[in-house]
C-alpha cells in the first residue's frame, strides 16, 4: 500500500515547541557530563543513519530532520560540540541537495531533493569548518591531556576534562574525533585526499563501537546489530513523525532507519565510488568514455555518486567542461576533415535535422545549432541513471538512434558528396 494513501497521522507532538517544552530535546542532554558525551555520539551515530537512509531515496523530513536539535539549531549554541556537528550536517545536506538537483537525476527518486520548507541554508562551508575545527582542537587538547595524566605529566591549568570518568576520558575523546573528522574532511583540497581520509575515520568509527558497548550497554536489549546507534541506546532529541504533521507534502507513514552497522557500509561504498570517480583520467575518446561509465554502473552506484559522475562528464556543455562534444563526435566518427568546422551545424541539412530530433529527444529550449552535442549529452545523462531508468529511456532512444543516424549521413552526403566509411561501422 501506497503511504502516501494514509488518511490521520499518529504522532506524540503537535508541534516543535510542545516537543521542546515536554523535554524530547534538552540542552544540556544530560547535566552528567560522562552521559552528556555517550547522547551526543548517540546523536551523531543515528544522524549518520538517517543521512543514509536519505540517500537511499526516503524523504529528507522523515531522516535527517526527524532531529529536533537540527530544527531548531539555535537552541544547540550552548552546547559546542553538538552545535558545531549539526551545523555541518546541515551543510552537508545543501551540498548534497545541490549536487543532484545540478544533474537531474533525481527524477528516478522524486522524494530527493524536496526539502519541505526545512531549514538548510545556513553561514556557508567556511564557517562551519571553522566551527568544527575549534571545536576538533579542543577535544584533541584533551585528549593530549588525558595521556600527559596516564604519564604524569603536567597538565595545562586552563584546559577542563571532556567528562567526568577519567576511565573514560581517551576513549570518549578518540569516539568523538574520528566522528568529526569525517565531517571535516569536506575542506582538504585534494578530493581523493579527502576520500581516503574519510575512510581512516570510518574505520576508526567502527572501532570505537566495542568501547562505547563495553563501556554504556549494560541497560540494552535487543539485537545491537538492528540499532542504529553504537552505544546500542536508542538516541536523544528524534521524532520522526512530527514533519510529518508539521509540511503537508511529507509522507505520513513512519519509515525505518537503516541500522548504524548498515548506514557506514553505505558510507564506504560511497566513497569508493566517488574515488573511482576521481580517479579517471578524463580520456576525450568517446569509446573510452562509455566503457568507464558502464563499468562503473556494474558496481551499482548510488544516487549522490552517480550524480557526481553526471557532473564531471557534462560542464556548461562540453565534455568535462572542456571538450566541446561536437570535436569529441568528430574523432569518434572519423568523419571528413572539413566537418570540423563547427560551422556546418548552422548548415540548413542540420537545421532541419536539429528540429526533427529536438522534438524526439522533448528538450525545452534545445538549440538546432547544439544538436550533437545534445544527442551525446542526453546518452551520457541516461546512463548516469540506475538501470531501472536506463531501460525505460535506452529502449526508446537506441531504436531511433540509427534512424537518426542514416539522417545525419544523408545531411553530410547533401553537403560534401560523401562520408568516410569507417563513420557506418562506428
Amino acid at each position: 500500500m501506497d503511504p502516501k494513501m494514509d488518511s490521520g497521522i499518529v504522532c506524540t507532538y503537535y508541534s516543535i515547541d510542545e516537543a521542546i517544552e515536554n523535554g524530547a530535546a534538552p540542552i544540556p542532554i544530560s547535566f552528567d557530563s560522562t552521559i552528556d558525551v555517550r547522547c551526543t555520539i548517540d546523536i551523531m551515530d543515528h544522524l549518520l543513519a538517517c543521512e543514509a537512509a536519505w540517500h537511499k531515496g526516503h524523504s529528507l523530513a522523515q531522516t535527517v530532520f526527524s532531529c529536533i536539535y537540527l530544527l531548531r539549531l539555535d537552541r544547540t549554541a550552548p552546547h559546542a560540540l553538538l552545535h558545531s556537528y549539526c551545523r555541518i550536517i546541515r551543510a552537508t545536506c545543501k551540498a548534497v541537495v545541490s549536487v543532484v538537483s545540478d544533474a537531474r537525476t533525481h527524477e528516478e527518486e522524486d522524494l530527493f531533493t524536496m526539502t519541505y520548507g526545512l531549514p538548510l541554508n545556513g553561514d556557508g562551508d567556511d564557517k562551519c569548518l571553522s566551527i568544527l575545527n575549534a571545536v576538533e582542537e579542543t577535544i584533541s587538547r584533551q585528549l593530549r591531556a588525558c595521556k600527559a595524566t596516564s604519564s604524569k605529566r603536567r597538565l595545562p591549568e586552563d584546559l577542563e576534562p571532556l567528562q567526568s570518568n577519567p576511565n573514560l576520558e581517551e576513549g570518549l575523546c578518540k569516539a568523538l574525533l574520528c566522528r568529526l573528522r569525517f565531517r571535516k574532511g569536506r575542506g582538504l583540497e585534494s578530493a581523493r585526499k579527502h576520500i581516503a581520509s574519510c575512510l581512516t575515520e570510518l574505520e576508526s568509527i567502527l572501532k570505537s563501537a566495542d568501547f562505547l558497548r563495553s563501556c554504556f550497554d549494560e541497560s540494552c536489549e535487543g539485537d545491537i546489530d538492528d540499532k542504529t546507534t553504537a552505544s546500542g541506546f536508542e538516541p536523544i532529541g528524534f521524532d520522526a513523525m512530527l514533519n510529518s504533521r508539521l509540511s503537508a507534502p511529507t509522507p505520513p507513514r513512519a519509515i525505518k532507519i537503516l541500522s548504524w552497522k548498515k548506514a557506514v557500509e553505505y558510507f564506504v561504498k560511497l566513497l569508493h565510488d566517488l574515488d573511482v570517480i576521481c580517479s579517471y583520467s578524463l580520456d576525450p575518446h568517446l569509446e573510452s568514455l562509455l566503457r568507464f561509465v558502464v563499468q562503473f554502473q556494474k558496481s551499482q552506484p548510488d544516487l549522490v555518486a552517480r550524480s557526481h559522475l553526471q557532473l564531471l562528464l557534462v560542464q556548461d556543455g562540453k565534455l568535462y567542461g572542456r571538450d566541446p562534444f561536437f570535436a569529441v563526435i568528430n574523432k569518434a566518427a572519423a568523419l571528413p576533415e572539413a566537418t570540423k568546422n563547427h560551422d556546418i551545424q548552422k548548415n540548413e541539412s542540420f537545421l532541419q535535422l536539429g528540429m526533427i530530433i529536438a522534438n524526439f529527444l522533448n528538450s525545452d529550449g534545445v538549440g538546432n545549432s547544439s544538436l550533437p552535442n545534445k544527442l551525446v549529452m542526453n546518452l551520457l545523462k541516461i546512463l548516469c541513471t540506475n538501470a531501472a531508468w536506463q531501460r525505460r529511456k535506452l529502449g526508446k532512444f537506441l531504436q531511433d538512434w540509427r534512424v537518426i543516424y542514416v539522417q545525419l549521413e544523408l545531411a553530410f552526403r547533401n553537403e560534401y558528396g560523401e562520408v568516410s566509411s569507417s563513420s557506418n561501422d562506428e
